[in-house]
């Protein structure tokens, strides 16, 4: 027996290491946008955009690592789209924090979190999930890559009356993002192996002929982490005026990174009794990455949804994890090579993978309206407020009530009280974000 068959078990999950391969290259390359988003927006708070690009591959090759090697997920890690908005943009720039108090409150959220999995408080938040919920987070998780992916495209964009309105389809970039869309279906119905990967390929040769897409050469030396190493300040976090902050932070990471695992690993046949051992090996795997990555300088880790691409190429197990850790570590010398995908060749492979996430909803109860109403609330909820988390707290919340004045009661496990109560009180006394 090899080395990789004794470590990640790939014929017990019907996998083997092409397929596990592809799978982490897949979802490496719907996520690696994150390597040059999150600087841009940190930037924004006055954190030098150098030292966290270094310290987004860091953490997200750390974490992924730890959850490929400990919890043999083929889930990846970095540093989460909207808790890094909050980090910048509210706390930094609307509440008039320093970025160095800010990450002292992403280092305590993250103590905070360890805390709850180590004692088993995710684990009874799991198992107190009703079964509706549990189905609306993947379908949710689905309506939250499908926008992600369609405004990624161009195909949806803001409009100030309407809030979303049609982008300009005459934009090389949405036509190339449509028929990558097309050639993803076709490849995967005609079952050719790597169909997510040759439509993100193709759309990015296509974008040197057609989006104006420029080759920037392969390597260059990563830039100093040294201007946000350690220089988290805790102190500061521990104060009155920033522990709500820690709160929120605390909230987001735990609904968020929870939804994202659930929602992925039922995606990938994971959450089955047997299994669920290595599940809560994940939960330890996300929240000890973290408080790592507050160290190195960048806002909270959490589970990638976009994990569910991978999942959707045939990813199984902790192989394909690895697979994307080694290339976001490869990254700091081949930034300008990473760079070369356009996030409109990715979001065909997203809107593919929400696509085939939406068919849960054949799951819900639709004849008992306490069990289906909560589940589209939780569902609709993630994108509208662009939040897993959200929509959680509202899908929580309604299902709370419902059974409250419906006389069912008796039939909520106590852990759904105590999360609805939670979230009331995060949207009454710490506002809705």
């Amino acid at each position: 027996m090899n080395l990789t068959e004794r470590v990640f078990k790939l014929s017990e999950h019907g996998t083997n290491v092409r397929t596990e391969l592809v799978a982490g290259l897949t979802t490496f390359l719907t996520m690696a946008y994150i390597m040059f988003v999150n600087p841009s927006i940190l930037g924004d708070a006055g954190m030098p955009k150098g030292s966290v690009f270094v310290a987004t591959c860091l953490i997200a090759a750390l974490g992924t690592t730890i959850m490929a090697l400990y919890a043999n997920y083929p889930i990846a890690l970095a540093p989460g789209m909207g808790l890094n908005a909050y980090f910048a943009y509210v706390v930094v720039l609307k509440m008039g924090f320093t970025w160095e108090a800010a990450l002292g409150a992403v280092f305590v959220s993250g103590c905070l979190f360890l805390l709850a999995t180590v004692f088993g408080l995710r684990e009874l938040i799991i198992k107190g999930i009703p079964h509706s919920i549990r189905v609306a987070i993947t379908v949710g998780i689905g309506l939250f890559l499908a926008l992600i992916a369609l405004k990624t495209a161009g195909v949806v964009a803001a409009d100030g009356a309407t809030y979303v309105t049609l982008g300009d389809l005459h934009k090389p970039e949405v036509i190339m993002a449509s028929l990558g869309f097309l050639l993803i279906v076709v490849l995967d119905r005609l079952k050719v192996p790597g169909a997510l990967l040759i439509g993100i390929l193709a759309v990015t040769v296509a974008s040197f002929f057609f989006g104006g897409n420029e080759f920037k050469g392969v390597f260059s030396m990563p830039p100093s982490i040294e201007p946000t190493l350690f220089k988290l300040d805790i102190k500061a976090a521990l104060t009155g005026g920033i522990l709500n902050v820690v709160l929120v932070f605390f909230l987001v990471e735990l609904f968020d990174a929870t939804g994202t695992l659930m929602g992925v690993a039922r995606r990938a046949g994971l959450l089955v009794p047997e299994r669920m051992g290595r599940f809560n090996r994940s939960l330890l795997a996300d929240s000890g990455a973290i408080f790592v990555g507050s160290m190195l300088g960048t806002s909270s880790t959490t589970a990638y949804v976009e994990s569910a691409a991978g999942v959707q190429a045939g990813g199984r197990t902790g192989l394909t994890a690895l697979t994307v850790a080694v290339l976001f570590l490869a990254c700091l010398f081949i930034a300008p090579l990473a760079g070369v995908v356009p996030g409109y060749a990715t979001a065909p492979a997203l809107l593919f993978v929400a696509c085939l996430m939406l068919k849960d909803l054949t799951e819900v109860q639709w004849d008992e309206t306490t069990e289906a109403v909560p589940a589209v609330v939780t569902a609709l909820m993630m994108p509208f407020t662009y939040s897993i988390a959200n929509g959680l707290a509202f899908g929580f919340i309604t299902y709370a009530v419902l059974k409250l004045f419906t006389g069912k009661a008796r039939e909520v496990h106590w852990i759904v009280w105590l999360i609805a109560a939670v979230f009331l009180f995060k949207f009454i006394y710490l506002g809705g974000h």
